[in-house]
């Protein structure tokens, strides 16, 4: 689990592309003190496994699935990428519960700046945009931010100068494809519920003649 709270940016070394898959190699220094193989950090927001490392980078192998969800295959060599470490049993809770499975990829559709932030607009699929709540959380390239607006198509969040500049926000510009990963409290409410809301339809329209009203009409 991670908090969406980017410890660093690091550098992408290598991109070894196979038919369904890739093999990321990124300089880095900060999320590597502790870090061991077979531990988790999240790269824009991708929750990867590390599979190899040395004094300054970390490998992570990418599966098929993720290549399909997320922006990794825009990436190319020594393009910048948000870092973090999966959260410690005794560390400060910053930003929100964030899973490191990403949803899908949002476009970048507006960027303006206001007198302290930026503000992003960014368009995303409906299955995305029924999670995304005014006022509520949403990852963007493993950031943890909040929304600020929401309409049917798109909704915009707002930057602090100090989040854009230690982030690949600061790299962000129009057209950009970005990672989402919408809040997961929110699927888990829609998965419990689910249940309870099909059962009340199958009652609502289930057929109103009966046993007694045959009966009463002499059938």
């Amino acid at each position: 689990m991670f908090t969406g709270i980017v410890e660093e940016l690091g550098i992408i070394e290598s991109i070894r592309r196979g038919q369904h898959s890739a093999v990321l190699t990124i300089r880095a220094d900060k999320v590597l003190k502790g870090t061991k193989t077979g531990d988790s950090i999240a790269v824009n927001g991708i929750c990867l496994t590390v599979t190899a490392l040395t004094s300054g980078s970390f490998t992570a192998d990418v599966m098929h699935e993720t290549l399909n969800r997320s922006s990794l295959t825009s990436l190319s060599r020594g393009a910048y990428v948000n870092l973090e470490r999966a959260m410690p049993a005794d560390g400060r809770f910053g930003g929100h519960i964030v899973a490191g499975h990403v949803d899908d990829v949002g476009k970048i559709i507006r960027i303006r700046r206001d007198d302290t932030a930026v503000w992003y607009t960014i368009e995303a699929k409906p299955e995305v945009m029924r999670y995304i709540v005014e006022k509520g959380s949403v990852t963007v390239d493993g950031i943890s931010l909040t929304v600020a607006a929401v309409s049917q198509t798109h909704f915009s969040v707002s930057a602090i100068p100090h989040t854009v500049s230690h982030t690949i926000l600061k790299e962000r510009t129009k057209g950009d494809l970005i990672n989402l990963e919408t809040d997961i409290v929110g699927k888990y409410v829609e998965k419990l519920l689910l249940p309870v809301s099909l059962r009340q339809k199958e009652n609502q329209t289930k057929s109103q003649i009966t046993k007694e009203f045959l009966s009463r009409y002499e059938f």
